[in-house]
């Protein structure tokens, strides 16, 4: 396994660019999606690097939402647009961030046929089919799992590089409403001038998109699936592979209360080599605040991650390793202030720009779709529901 460097950051490490190269290139990136992770994460952190990014376009369904973000943008009103794929072929970007809500694979297929370098917030789509023409494409594309670039993952990950091997990986997140998370962030009110056509559109979209993923199932079991398992649980894969490899199988699911949207979430299942992994995900109305946490157990301690809101930038992630010191335990830390987001931005400019592979992409996003129609299936398996689609193929 290959060892991170330390954890200074990606801006102190390497810059994706020359100084006098990314002065003359700022990448002109077409934002997709004006909605809360754009306003509170992505719009701030390319406006602080103003030589390597330049939003150029905006796209949203809400003409309220682009006019005002156009304007403190300074996006000309010509490159405002209500639809994706005219933003995707107006013919003035480098680069599209796709941060809308839903499966991604249609959108970046599109932008990657144009010739533009793609930043795709997660999930990257509900289907392997989706994923697999994306891949054919070749494109140059970054999948958003910020955590993988946080500093405390990363000495996380040269730790257990020279450990014993992990006996069992067990995730907590504890998941409040979105609206305490952005209380800070000074969100646009929700838009009121949506056409519900559009909405009746997209709805229909994802349903046929969940349908061939895993069949004709109940509505609970295809929200759970790509609301909360591609939505939210993919992070906490993304950082198991990054810290000790994969594949990841699930054999075990469980999701309770019944008779209504699931609240709480149980996984089970293993790595390659034997690893055991468990992940609890629960929705709690009026949890205080944002909990996820990740902790690996070997015979010699513990390697434990806790992660805070993704909305507070520069909040640092606390990295806890629990060993053996003289017959007695030692505990120690580690946190750093250098934003995930951002060091996922500073590496995208990096793929863009120079072709640097990224730390996820098509190949991880689609590791992730099977290992999410997998849950899906023991899930459907253990309330005696038929799976279909994808799904029923085990992931071929």
């Amino acid at each position: 396994m290959r060892a991170p460097s330390d954890g200074r950051g990606l801006l102190e490490r390497e810059s994706p660019l020359g100084a006098a190269d990314s002065a003359a290139t700022p990448l002109r990136v077409g934002v997709i999606g004006l909605g809360a992770v754009a306003q509170a994460v992505h719009l701030p952190l390319l406006g602080k690097h103003p030589d390597l990014f330049r939003a150029a376009a905006v796209c949203d369904l809400s003409r309220s939402c682009r006019d005002v973000v156009g304007d403190r943008l300074g996006v000309p009103d010509a490159l405002r647009f209500a639809s994706a794929e005219a933003l995707i072929g107006c013919g003035e970007l480098d680069a599209v961030a796709i941060l809308s809500s839903g499966s991604h694979g249609a959108l970046a297929a599109a932008a990657a046929r144009a010739g533009l370098a793609v930043f795709c917030e997660k999930p990257l789509a509900y289907t392997l089919a989706e994923a697999d023409e994306l891949a054919a494409l070749e494109p140059r594309l970054a999948l958003g799992y910020m955590k993988v670039y946080d500093p405390a993952v990363e000495r996380a990950r040269a730790l257990l590089a020279g450990r014993p091997p992990a006996r069992s990986v067990e995730v907590t997140v504890l998941h409040p409403p979105a609206p305490p998370q952005l209380a800070h962030a000074a969100l646009l009110p929700p838009a009121e001038d949506v056409d519900p056509t559009d909405l009746e559109r997209l709805g229909a979209e994802e349903l046929a998109l969940t349908r061939r993923a895993l069949g004709d199932v109940p509505a609970e079991l295809a929200s759970l699936y790509s609301q909360v398992l591609l939505g939210s649980v993919v992070h906490d894969l993304a950082v198991i592979r990054y810290l000790l490899g994969g594949p990841l199988a699930f054999d075990h699911a469980d999701a309770w209360p019944e008779g209504g949207p699931a609240a709480s979430v149980a996984l089970l299942g293993q790595l390659s080599g034997g690893t055991r992994v468990s992940v609890r995900w629960h929705y709690l109305e009026s949890y205080p605040a944002y909990r996820e946490e990740v902790r690996v157990h070997d015979e010699q301690g513990t390697v434990e991650l806790s992660f805070p809101s993704p909305y507070l930038l520069h909040a640092p992630t606390t990295l806890t390793v629990v060993d053996g010191d003289g017959g007695a335990e030692r505990a120690t830390q580690f946190r750093s202030t250098v934003e995930a987001f951002e060091q996922e931005w500073l590496a995208f400019a990096g793929l863009a720009l120079e072709g640097r592979a990224p730390r996820a992409g098509i190949a991880e996003g689609r590791a992730d779709i099977v290992a999410c129609q997998q849950a899906a299936t023991a899930l459907a398996a253990r309330q005696g529901l038929a799976i279909g689609g994808e799904a029923a193929g085990g992931g071929a």
